[in-house]
Formats: C-alpha cells, structure tokens, sequence
C-alpha cells in the first residue's frame, strides 16, 4: 500500500503544481518578469491580437459584414456628397444612394480580405518591446500599438483590390455615379474606401481586444485569463 500511495503522490503533486501554475506565473509577469519557461507576456499578447483579429475578420468578411453592421459600414465618400448643384438628380435619389453605398462596402470587404494575411503576419513577426505596459493599458492598447506598427500598409494592400471590385460594377451603379460627379475617377474612390475600411478594420479588433480584457476566460485560453483576468482585478 505504501508503494502505492508513494507512485501516487508524483502525479498529484504535479498536478496541483500546474493548477495553480497559471495564475502564479501570472502575478510574477505581472511585476516585471518578462518572461518564464512557457509562458510569457509577448506570447500573450500575440494570442490577445491573434484572437481578437480573427473573429474580427471572420465578422467583416461574411456576406453583409460591413455594410450590416451600422459600427462597420463605410459612408459614402464625400465626392458623393449630398449637396452641390454639380449632382445629378440620380445620385441625389435615396435608393441610389443605398445601392450605391451597398456596393461600395461590398468591394471594401474584398479590400479587407487581402488585409487579413497582412495582420497575420504582422501579429506572427511582431516584437513587443513593452508587453507588460500593453498589458497593463487601456482596453484595445495592443491593438493600437500592432495599427502603429503597420501604418499605412493595410491602405497600400487594399486600394487595388477595391479599385478591381469597383472596375468590375462600373457598367452599373458605380459608372453612373462616377458620371454624376465631374472629376471623380475609380481610383479616387478606392482610395477613399480604403482609408474608410482600414479604420473599420482597426476598430473592429480593437472591439474585440476590449472586449477579450473584460472576459478573458471566454476565450477558453489559460494563457489569457491568467494574464488578463488577473490584470483586470488590480
């Protein structure tokens, strides 16, 4: 019996080790420790913005993700204004407009679908210098720092992909919207859509990092609601 109980113990005791393991080695992250075998504060943070921009995307790049969504979809550019003797009665037509803003979101969302690689490399590749002040900030602080190491590159990747979805609808409502409005061109209108997509994007991760912060363990990840469940109640 006591060989028994001695075999037993092994396994026990590791096992209560690792159970309590988790929000250990978070609390000596949390005071400076950058990093212990298996478990550190960068990976967190990579796993915090990997998370939060995969169900972003897969939320924008469903049928309807932009323009269903009143936090997601893109305006109108301001070529197509309201006002101004230079419109057309068509373009000024409420159901025109729709039509029109429905297509525009439509090629956004193919902008957004060559986006997507792009963040995944960059969160894959990324260093964070400072993960403990990125954990320790505010609500989308991981979100931001990845948006400022991009830059513009997200624009850079969509603009032609949405000027290819816009070329492809020109013989219908965007050529006659183009035609209302003297000086506006395709690109043009890409670009705008771009810059207008890229804030959605951001926006939309940022959402959900926030949103990880305040629930951590709905992740299921215990790296995550070891780091940031217990961040959330200091």
């Amino acid at each position: 019996m006591s060989v028994l109980i001695s075999r037993l113990e092994g396994p026990l005791r590791r096992r209560a080790f690792i159970g309590g393991g988790v929000m250990t080695s978070a609390a000596l992250l949390l005071t400076g420790c950058q990093s212990l075998p298996g478990f550190s504060l960068n990976e967190a943070v990579r796993r915090l913005l990997t998370i939060s921009s995969q169900n972003a995307f897969a939320q924008l790049l469903q049928p309807g993700g932009f323009y269903d969504n009143e936090l997601d979809r893109i305006p109108l550019p301001a070529q197509f204004g309201e006002g101004g003797a230079i419109l057309g009665a068509v373009l000024r037509s409420p159901a025109f407009r729709d039509r029109l803003q429905r297509q525009l979101n439509i090629a956004a969302a193919q902008g957004a679908e060559r986006a997507a690689p792009l963040v995944t490399d960059a969160i894959r590749n990324a260093s964070f210098a400072d993960a403990t002040a990125i954990v320790r900030g505010g609500p989308r602080a991981a979100t931001d720092y990845l948006r400022g190491n991009l830059g513009n590159a997200l624009i850079t990747a969509m603009v032609p992909e949405i000027g290819g979805a816009l070329r492809l609808a020109q013989n219908d409502i965007v050529a006659q919207a183009i035609r209302a409005v003297s000086g506006v061109d395709v690109q043009g209108i890409a670009t705008s859509v771009g810059r207008a997509a890229n804030d959605v994007i951001w926006n939309a991760i940022g959402r959900e990092e926030a949103d990880i912060r305040a629930n951590p363990r709905a992740t299921n990840d215990p790296l995550l609601i070891g780091v940031f469940g217990l961040n959330g109640a200091l």
